[in-house]
């Protein structure tokens, strides 16, 4: 078994997202996920009925349970739901993961429109979570959120990654899933000024839900095991690929990914 992954997220009733495609990815990957739970959500592929968050002292306790006695090579974010969920995190990363590299997925909408994450955390994450973040992965949304910038091009990603980076992010993979187009172009960009295009062509399919928590997880795994941030990068968005196109078509609305799909060589970035 090959990198330690703790993953900091809400829990998905529905199996297709949160912690539940994130212990599903990292397993699949090879590697060993620990969870500290942010959030319960009643959801299923039709959207969110309702969420109960976790006291913040809670996550934090979860965190340093598995970070004192089981470690961790790399830790994930997802679904943080609240600006005091959002410090008890960066304070526990702070005093208990220094040095533990961070994938921070700003997880803010649902697939179905319902938001996961409060408007006053927004700054939250911004201002104390990205400084932190060894890659931040968010989609056209929520780099807008984040930034100000109005995304329309894969120009207009580069302005919106290049103010991510401003903000203390060490790197940003910027996907472009939202940019209407038959061919996908994800952009990363890192604080030391590499940049690399990935592209694929998009799948016609309504079983989607999930993406996001799956991409970030396949990273992190990545990342726990040694690899460089590109080939982290290009293997999970192989595995995602992939589990799109096997996904089980299950449910009514967004379905789910087929997560035990078998992983085969990974694509390099174009």
């Amino acid at each position: 078994m090959h990198g330690r992954v703790l993953i900091v997220a809400g829990s998905d009733s529905g199996g297709g997202a949160g912690i539940q495609a994130d212990l599903k990815t990292v397993t699949m990957l090879g590697g060993y996920a620990a969870t500290a739970i942010t959030a319960l959500t009643a959801q299923n592929t039709l959207g969110v009925r309702g969420v109960v968050a976790v006291e913040p002292r809670f996550v934090a306790e979860q965190m340093e349970a598995v970070l004192v006695d089981i470690g961790a090579d790399c830790v994930k974010t997802g679904m943080l739901h609240s600006a005091d969920i959002i410090e008890a995190v960066v304070r526990t990363l702070e005093s208990r993961a220094r040095g533990v590299p961070v994938v921070v997925d700003p997880v803010m909408v649902a697939k179905g429109g319902a938001p996961l994450l409060r408007d006053d955390a927004q700054s939250a994450l911004r201002l104390r979570l990205l400084p932190l973040a060894s890659v931040v992965t968010p989609n056209i949304p929520e780099a807008e959120a984040l930034t100000g910038v109005r995304v329309m091009d894969v120009e207009s990603m580069g302005l919106a990654a290049d103010v991510l980076l401003a903000q203390g992010a060490s790197a940003v993979l910027l996907k472009g899933g939202h940019l209407p187009s038959d061919t996908i172009v994800d952009l990363l960009r890192t604080a030391d000024g590499e940049q690399f295009v990935f592209e694929g062509q998009r799948i016609d399919t309504r079983h989607t839900h999930g993406t996001g928590c799956t991409l970030a997880s396949a990273i992190a795994q990545g990342i726990a095991e040694g690899l460089r941030l590109s080939d982290a990068v290009a293997r999970a968005r192989d595995y995602v690929e992939r589990a799109i196109a096997a996904a089980p078509e299950l449910g009514q609305g967004h379905g789910p990914l087929n997560h035990a799909h078998p992983l085969e060589s990974p694509r390099r970035e174009a």
